[in-house]
């Protein structure tokens, strides 16, 4: 059983396009450090969706269209207090003038681990797909997930497995996982019990494709395996598209939009 429990997601636009260097000075060096001592932070990582990958998305919808970048935490246990502790970081450093004003949150909040592949050829566990090095992701971000073939959900603690992922997800990380240049696909859903702490995500489910290869090189092969899914599914995809691992200091992406 995979010490994480769950995925706490931020897909973020940067309002101001002059900004984006003071964005990622502020996010890679002060705010996300913060997070770490937090008691069930496990891990932490950051994209960017540069020009060139926004290129390659093959859908957005209108609330996601604008997202520059998609940071996500991995948390383990104990997981309510976690967030209850991961809010009031957030709340002391804003207070302190630490926070960036220059930002706008398309999509954020905790997500329940629901399923975890590795690719064969990547010998490492699927638990351990996140904390190999990656050049990059490949993400799907579905609205509605609940529906006459996947069911309630059944009630359970935080670390409960009982959120199983919906049939039509694991067919789709299976079919991911088939392209090569991921090294594993792991899925997170929204779940009500986490609405108490105060981030409401709707129903969705999030699918992360973690690459080896350019994620510019194999957009197309996932896209299309996505435009088939939804085309075969009548699925509700609001974001599918690649991003780009973030190297500290090597914020350029947007400078001639400055």
């Amino acid at each position: 059983m995979a010490k994480v429990r769950i995925g706490f997601f931020s897909f973020t636009e940067v309002t101001d396009p002059a900004e984006h260097r003071s964005y990622n000075d502020w996010h890679q060096l002060d705010h996300m450090p913060e997070q770490f001592p937090i008691p069930g932070v496990v891990f932490g990582q950051r994209w960017v969706s540069t020009p060139a990958c926004r290129r390659m998305r093959a859908l957005d919808d209108s609330e996601l269209a604008p997202v520059h970048y998609m940071t996500l935490y991995l948390m383990g246990e104990p997981v309510d207090a976690t967030l209850k502790e991961f809010r009031a970081v957030g709340e002391r450093l804003r207070a302190a003038g630490r926070f960036h004003e220059h930002r706008r949150s398309r999509l954020s909040g905790p997500f329940a681990v629901t399923g975890l592949e590795a690719a064969p050829r990547v010998l490492v566990s699927a638990e351990a797909i996140p904390f190999r090095p990656n050049r990059g992701v490949y993400v799907v971000v579905r609205a509605g997930r609940r529906d006459s073939t996947s069911g309630p959900r059944t009630p359970g603690p935080a670390d409960d497995r009982s959120r199983t992922a919906d049939e039509r997800d694991v067919a789709l990380a299976g079919a991911l996982l088939e392209v090569g240049g991921v090294a594993g696909v792991w899925t997170f859903a929204s779940d009500e019990r986490f609405d108490r702490h105060g981030w409401r995500p709707g129903d969705k489910t999030i699918t992360v494709c973690y690459l080896d290869a350019a994620p510019i090189s194999v957009a197309s092969s996932l896209s299309d395996i996505v435009r088939a899914s939804v085309d075969e599914n009548s699925w509700s995809v609001v974001f599918a598209g690649p991003l780009e691992t973030i190297t500290p200091w090597s914020w350029d992406w947007f400078d001639d939009d400055a």
